[in-house]
């Protein structure tokens, strides 16, 4: 256990703080209305039909990031591919993640509610690769043994954009054939080459991996600002290297940001895998374990991370992109996850610890003390729930004048004063508005 430490600083911790408002951000609205109806219609597209034979055994690959109704769109592709006629059966195509074992990647699927009892067919959970293939920059393809053995294959995976490069490609289908079904150990060959080398590595990858596999087609998901499944399209094998560029477009169009440019200190009520590979998103906020470029965030000095949420089951990676966070955070950290997804990716930066303080309001007050060239009690504060919920989020009132005049940023109700509970927790936070 972190214990308790003694920090005495110039000013000490009762200050005047900035008073803050609630505001709403408005991004895109497209929403898949009805997923299982949306899913039926493209099971019923002739050029899917095409792919599955009755008797097949396919191997459904899921992977461990947080996508909105992912259960459901599972449910539904396999309600679809046994109409017509299949055995299917689910796996994890999650690289290193879930400490790199076949029973921790078993629970990653169960605390999404992905289970035999509750999705109705098998679950095979395994770390056993087969090589493939070596492209002809020579990196050897590992690929998952059990769903290499099926007689079909479909991924069902997000296509956003990634946390630590930018591409054609990035976070999607190719990831998930190229890193996700490549287990432990293709994914700790691929990330030793390197963030800067993925938009070239990924693509050379999958596309082997089209070429030697059986793989059907993938579901991509798309989500908008909100949280929501935006678009649900089922690619075939012979079109995902064309298509997925153009759907990751269309992601970039959905996703949410922080809309005021700039401002001093930026407070995260919450880190965590399910929102983001990267525990906070980089897309979002800027920061990256990794030097890879064009990531284009906000101007700010200062982040402070409160706490970690409960579905990351203690894994705290991207915690290293604070530059504090609290006691209560650092408790529920697992390090052997941290660690193991750290050491697979080569990127060290986001596992390690920033400064530590006792409470909330110790964190954010060290935050406003340590910036440069403010006045704290005008300080401009950005305070979120998270990377992914950012529709209704709370600025200081020294903001305001950046962003009255704007269409796509409402402000709501009064100004509250900052204020913190005994045990020094914020009392006015995004979170109670949801």
């Amino acid at each position: 256990m972190f214990e308790p430490i003694d920090v005495k600083i110039d000013g000490g911790y009762d200050i005047d703080l900035p008073r803050l408002f609630y505001v709403r951000q408005k991004f895109k609205t497209t929403k898949v209305k009805n997923i299982s109806e949306a899913i039926k219609l493209e099971f019923s597209r002739e050029e899917i039909k095409q792919l599955i034979k009755p008797g097949q055994k396919i191997a459904v690959a899921v992977g461990s990031r947080g996508i909105a109704n992912l259960k459901e769109i599972i449910i539904e592709t396999i309600l679809n591919l046994k109409a017509a006629g299949t055995n299917p059966f689910i796996i994890p195509a999650m690289g290193s993640h879930g400490g790199a074992t076949q029973e921790g990647q078993a629970q990653v699927l169960a605390r999404y509610g992905i289970t035999e009892e509750q999705i109705g067919v098998p679950i095979v959970s395994s770390m056993d690769t087969v090589r493939i293939a070596t492209t002809i920059t020579d990196i050897p393809v590992f690929f998952d043994k059990v769903a290499y053995q099926a007689d079909g294959i479909v991924i069902i995976n997000r296509v956003k954009p990634h946390t630590s490069f930018k591409g054609p490609i990035e976070s999607g289908l190719m990831k998930m054939l190229a890193i996700g079904l490549g287990n432990h150990k293709g994914a700790s060959y691929i990330h030793s080459l390197g963030f800067e080398e993925f938009n070239q590595v990924i693509p050379e990858v999958g596309k082997l991996v089209l070429e030697k596999t059986k793989v059907l087609f993938g579901v991509a998901i798309l989500e908008n600002a909100y949280d929501e499944t935006a678009r649900i399209e089922l690619v075939s094998a012979s079109r995902i290297i064309d298509r997925e560029p153009e759907l990751l477009q269309e992601a970039k169009e959905y996703m949410p940001r922080i809309i005021l440019r700039n401002f001093d200190v930026l407070v995260i009520e919450e880190i965590g895998k399910e929102i983001s590979g990267a525990g906070m998103d980089p897309n979002i906020v800027g920061r990256r374990g990794v030097n890879s470029a064009g990531f284009d965030a906000p101007n700010f000095q200062k982040i402070v991370v409160l706490d970690l949420t409960d579905k990351t089951n203690g894994n705290g990676l991207g915690i290293g992109l604070a530059d504090v966070t609290t006691r209560k955070l650092v408790n529920k950290i697992n390090f052997s996850y941290v660690y193991a997804n750290a050491i697979t990716s080569t990127s060290l930066n986001a596992a390690k610890i920033p400064i530590v303080m006792n409470t909330e309001k110790e964190a954010i007050i060290v935050a406003l003390r340590t910036c440069n060239r403010i006045t704290i009690s005008q300080a401009k504060i950005v305070l979120i729930k998270n990377t992914l919920e950012l529709d209704r989020i709370l600025v200081s009132e020294s903001a305001l004048e950046d962003i009255k005049t704007r269409s796509d940023i409402e402000v709501l109700g009064e100004a509250k004063d900052i204020g913190f509970d005994v045990q020094g927790n914020l009392l006015v936070k995004p979170s109670l508005l949801f």
